[in-house]
């Protein structure tokens, strides 16, 4: 239920703008057995079967739920608040909030950015219940933390279509889009060079429906059964970005526990690190290939450009690369530890070699006597 302001024209924006959150909760999240969590059944997410695919076609479908509706106070009245969670096997749990909106003109959505419902923050709203969900979840996570940490958020503003001849829409009102997902209340301000980058690599597949995806938001048009595909693409683009905002926080710890460690001194210590990194080593290598599961479904192209959109937004190439590298300097430890754990061997067993040599000579000698 939405309470529009009454001088909303025929032309105005109707749709829904959706909040994604995603927070890392536990080292990895094993299949969830039992049928439901937090009260409502646990499904995995389907896929619009209307549209043509290939036979073959990879998709991840992560375990979610669907919460019932919530009535709350928002940026421009009474609202119907609708919330998913998503189990990501990467240790992170992804929560959607959306709520439907009636604007006069596009700048009228900076107002949606991280608003309030009843005074109460969303991200709270969401972080309250992604703790909520934790605490039922802890059986089947693999060290789950005490509570939800660092939430990733996105926001994407689905506006209701068709919209015929999308991209000549977008024309028009590239500035003022371009201030919408920039959160620009002042839209005479912003540049031509910052509307340029913001929407210059929009995505278009029919007349009709248009993608404009930047690092902070996202404005999609589209008829209002088609943004579900398109919002999970998103959604794992975000999760692929808080785990690896986690990988990166977790290795800059090891490295720095690591470093530490070289200076003890004692075998059973080094021992110790060298047992600690090996494990470390597997359990990252096997944790990537999670994460590069997640959207190792690109069947439908368009979908796959979406991602490659918000992978290029989101700096996903760049993240990756600072973990490579961070990962290769943990190798360039262990191997260092591992080397100088095996001269050690070494030297002591040259050390008894030549014991018992000095030995045998010894004995040689008091026989001779």
């Amino acid at each position: 239920m939405t309470s529009a302001p009454s001088n909303v024209s025929q032309d105005a924006l109707r749709g829904k703008a959706v909040y994604l959150f995603a927070f890392d909760v536990a080292y990895e999240i094993l299949p969830v057995t039992a049928p439901t969590l937090l009260g409502q059944p646990l499904t995995t997410f389907s896929l619009d079967e209307s549209k043509r695919r290939p036979r073959e076609l990879l998709f991840f479908r992560p375990q979610m739920i669907h919460l019932p509706g919530l009535e709350r106070h928002g940026p421009r009245g009474m609202v119907r608040l609708h919330r998913t969670v998503k189990l990501l096997p990467v240790g992170v749990m992804s929560v959607a909030v959306s709520a439907d909106f009636e604007a006069a003109r596009i700048e009228d959505l900076a107002a949606y950015h991280e608003p309030s419902f009843d005074g109460e923050p969303l991200e709270d709203l969401a972080h309250a219940l992604a703790a909520k969900a934790l605490d039922e979840l802890r059986p089947f996570c693999v060290r789950p933390y005490a509570r939800p940490l660092s939430e990733e958020a996105y926001t994407v503003f689905c506006v209701n279509g068709p919209r015929p001849r999308a991209l000549e829409w977008l024309a028009t009102h590239r500035r003022a889009i371009a201030a919408a997902l920039a959160e620009e209340r002042r839209t005479d301000r912003l540049s031509d060079q910052e509307a340029e980058e913001t929407t210059g690599r929009a995505l278009s597949y029919y007349h009709e429906d248009l993608a404009v995806v930047d690092w902070d938001a996202a404005l999609l048009v589209d008829a209002p059964h088609a943004f579900e595909e398109t919002l999970h693409v998103l959604e794992l683009a975000n999760v692929q970005l808080a785990s690896l905002e986690s990988y990166d926080r977790f290795l800059d710890a090891v490295i720095s526990r690591a470093y530490s460690d070289l200076r003890a001194r004692g075998p059973r210590r080094r021992r110790r690190i060298l047992t600690d990194l090996r494990e470390i080593r597997i359990d990252l290598a096997r944790l990537n290939d999670e994460m590069s599961n997640l959207t190792k479904f690109f069947g439908d192209w368009h979908l796959a450009r979406i991602y490659e959109r918000a992978a290029e937004r989101f700096h996903l190439d760049d993240w990756r690369r600072i973990v490579g590298d961070k990962l290769r300097m943990l190798d360039q430890i262990y191997e260092m530890i591992q080397h100088d754990h095996f001269n050690r061997w070494m030297i002591a067993l040259e050390a008894m070699i030549v014991a018992l040599f000095v030995l045998d000579v010894a004995l040689l000698f008091l026989g001779r006597r």
